[in-house]
Parts: structure tokens; sequence; C-alpha cells
């Protein structure tokens, strides 16, 4: 080995322990991305047998060689499961142990067997592997931020290429004993793909999460943190004033009594209350339609595309469904109502902002008439219950 090949392991481990470092104070800023957490430990083991290996080069010593082998496996099996996570959102110990024992299962043996020339080519292709499925990962991850993600995959794909190369080149070789570490210029070229790929994997990881995290701040911005549920400023960021069909509805619900409620059980009952409330509304939610939360205990419907007459329907079936709900609170069950306020599309069309405040005033007049029940708009009266049940 020349001075030349220590000096790229030298490099290479720094440039891995340095994107460690980096990675490491990004989950520190942000403990939610648990999959930097892991990003980073991985890197760590990977750091760790670059210099076991390093140690290797100038003393081919088996402890030396079993030593990175392990680190190496552990280190690359922890990043597949990095991938993993991003992808799914989970990480799964018990399946980053099966690969990186599997892989220093079939590297270690022949070592110990004293066929070093073959523990290096399972070496090689152990770690290649590993280095195919983490691109796959971010591979199929690839919709939430293709630029990137696509960037990401196609350098963990040519870092595992550089390493099958590697493995290729001993097979060629024939030889099943080598007595030293291997040397070769796919070794050399190896290694400096390996610099580029880390460098490159670094940036483009940052950047991917800075992405994730401006995405997460936009999401929160428009989601009501309780429910899950849009919230009124993405209501009207959505329809702001443009007009709405005739073939269009806004409904607006609030629970009745619901300040008595917070009042006799407490505000955890409220939540539990407004919780179930939004499960109804989103169980009832047509693809296309908008449920959001507008506050407090208000809730609306927006309605694109529905025939005549069954926006009062549909605003009944969620009403007498919510008031069949059993809701468990402490050791007494809690059943409520809703009062609701419907607005149809009409022939002259209407901006969003008008058709809510319809919405709202007949919402007001269901409140008036004795609650629990529906109220459309302009016309002012309750909607038949014995007929919405017979329609639906």
């Amino acid at each position: 080995m020349t001075l030349d090949y220590n000096s790229l392991l030298l490099a290479l481990g720094v440039s891995a322990a340095c994107l460690a470092v980096t990675l490491m104070g990004s989950w520190l800023v942000r403990r939610a991305e648990t999959v930097l957490l892991t990003a980073t430990v991985g890197l760590v083991l990977v750091v760790g047998g670059i210099f076991v290996y390093s140690a290797y080069v100038n003393r081919p010593q088996v402890v030396f060689a079993i030593g990175s082998f392990v680190l190496f496996h552990a280190g690359f099996a922890t990043i597949w499961g990095a991938g993993k996570q991003f992808l799914t959102g989970h990480v799964s110990i018990a399946a980053i142990a099966i690969r990186a024992l599997a892989a220093m299962a079939v590297s270690i043996l022949p070592m110990l067997s004293g066929y070093d020339g073959l523990a290096f080519i399972a070496d090689n292709l152990a770690i290649a592997l590993l280095l195919f499925a983490t691109a796959r990962q971010y591979w199929l991850a690839r919709a939430e931020a293709p630029a990137p993600l696509l960037g990401i995959a196609a350098l963990y794909t040519l870092t595992a290429v550089s390493f099958l190369l590697c493995a290729a080149v001993l097979v060629a070789d024939g030889k099943l004993v080598l007595g030293k570490a291997p040397s070769n210029w796919a070794e050399d070229l190896s290694l400096a793909i390996c610099i580029a790929g880390m460098t490159g994997i670094g940036a483009l990881s940052l950047a991917l999460h800075q992405w994730r995290l401006a995405a997460r701040h936009r999401l929160e911005a428009i989601t009501d943190p309780l429910t899950g549920l849009l919230n009124r400023r993405a209501v009207f960021d959505e329809y702001g004033t443009r007009p709405m069909g005739t073939t269009a509805a806004v409904i607006v619900f609030d629970i009745d009594h619901f300040k008595s409620v917070n009042d006799r059980y407490g505000h955890a009952a409220g939540d539990r209350v407004i919780t179930v409330f939004a499960d109804e509304l989103t169980a009832h939610c047509r693809p296309g339609d908008t449920a959001a939360r507008l506050g407090g205990e208000e809730f609306a419907l927006v309605l694109k595309e529905i025939m005549p007459g069954r926006a009062e329907l549909t605003a009944e079936r969620i009403r007498r469904a919510f008031e069949a709900r059993e809701i468990p609170i402490d050791s007494e069950v809690l059943k409520c109502t809703v009062s609701v306020g419907v607005a149809p599309g009409r022939s002259t069309p209407l901006d969003f902002d008008a058709m809510l405040s319809a919405a709202d005033k007949a919402l007001y007049a269901a409140k008036r008439g004795g609650r629990n029940r529906v109220e459309l708009a302009g016309h002012l009266r309750a909607v038949p219950l014995e007929a919405s049940r017979t329609a639906s």
C-alpha cells in the first residue's frame, strides 16, 4: 500500500466524521428527526471501521481485519436502517441487526479460516448489497422531494458499484489468500468515489432535511394540531373569494353546550369531544371535499360537487352519527349533539366567504330553534328528519 492510499483512507475517515458531527448537530436542533440520529450512528461505526482498516493496512493482523468487518457491516446496515426509517417513519433495530450479522458471518468466517482473499471479496459484496438496498429506500421515497432523493439514490448506487468492482477485481485475480490488504486500481477508485459520494450525500441529506423542516412548518401553519384537520386559514387560502359553483355547498357545525362540557368535565374531556366529532366529519368526507376546524367547537365541510338537496342530507347523517356516539369520560359516558347550518349552491354563484356567512346565519337559526338540528340558509327551516332517514 502506498502513502497515497493511506492518505485517501484518512481523508475518507475525516469526511465521514465531519458529516456525522453535522448530522448530530442537526438532530440536536430537531429531535423529532430521529432519522438523523440513526444516520449519525451508522456513520460513526463506519468511521471506526475506516481507522481500524487503516491499522490493518499497516499491520495485516486478523484481529484488525475482523474489527473492520464488524464496524463496516454494522455501520452500513445502520445507514440502510436510516434510509428505511426515512421511507417508513420507523426504525427496525431487528432488521438492521439481521443484515449486519449476515454480512459479518460471510466475511469473518473465511478470514478465520485463513482465506483472507475470499473474506475481502465477501466483505465488498456485502457492503455493495447494503448500499444498493439503501439506494432503493431513497428511490422509493423520491416522490417527496425528487431532486435530492434521486441524487442521494444515485450516489449510493455509484458507491455500491465501486465496492462491486473491488470484489470483481479480486475474483478475477483468483487469489483466495492475500496475506495483506487488497491493493489494486479498483481499491483506489473506490476510495475516491466514497469520498466524493460521502460529500455529495452529506450535502443532499442536509438540504433534504431543511426542505422537510420547511414543509413541516408549512403543514403546521395550515393544520389544526388537535384534530389534524385543516384550520380556518387553510380553508380561506384554498377558496378565498373564489366563486363557488352551483353544485357546491358549505356546511358549518357547532357542538352544542360545549362550554358546559369543559366546565363540568375539564378541557381534556372537551378535547376528546372535539376529536370524536372530527373523526365523524372525516368519515363522511368524500375525496375532493374539504373538512376543517374553524376554531373552538366550530367546524366546516366544503362540498365541491353535490346534487341539489344532498348537502343537507349529508349534514343530517353527520348530526345523527355524532348524536349516537358514546364518549367515555372517566367513569361516565357522555353523549353530545351538534347544530348545523347549510348553505347550498345558488343559481347565481356566490364567493366562499358569502356562502360561509350564509351557513353561519343558518347555524345561529338552528341554535335558536332548539339545537341538535340542521338548518338551511335562506329558508331557515329544519331538515325533516323522517324524510332524511328515508333518503339516506
